[in-house]
């Protein structure tokens, strides 16, 4: 049985949800999580470097590093291919939600 992924941190939910090609025909359509997209939104847009963006989405440099990747593989695709480009999914929680406290200790009756 695989390993449950671990939620990563995002700021809040995208306001645009779909990029669709004006003026030639949607050959198809490619998916971004959301925490893909922050991953985009933290380098590309507020220039952050891989170490503080991973510390403020949770997880590892080096996954982070994958996330942002397999972001721009995707991105790249839309825009080459003309597919329209939809945002949803992925395994997320927002940043400042209280998380659930874990029970400790063994099994109550």
């Amino acid at each position: 049985m695989p390993r449950p992924k671990k939620p990563r941190f995002v700021s809040g939910y995208p306001t645009i949800v779909a990029f669709v090609p004006q003026g030639m025909p949607v050959t198809g359509e490619v998916f971004l999580s959301v925490e893909e997209l922050e991953a985009i939104r933290l380098t590309d847009f507020e220039h952050m470097d891989q170490e503080n963006a991973a510390k403020m989405m949770e997880v590892s440099r080096q996954t982070y590093g994958r996330i942002l990747a397999n972001a721009r593989s995707i991105v790249g695709e839309a825009l080459i291919t003309g597919k329209a480009l939809k945002i949803s999914g992925g395994t997320y929680e927002f940043r400042g939600m209280h998380r659930r406290q874990r029970r400790r200790g063994g099994r109550r009756f």
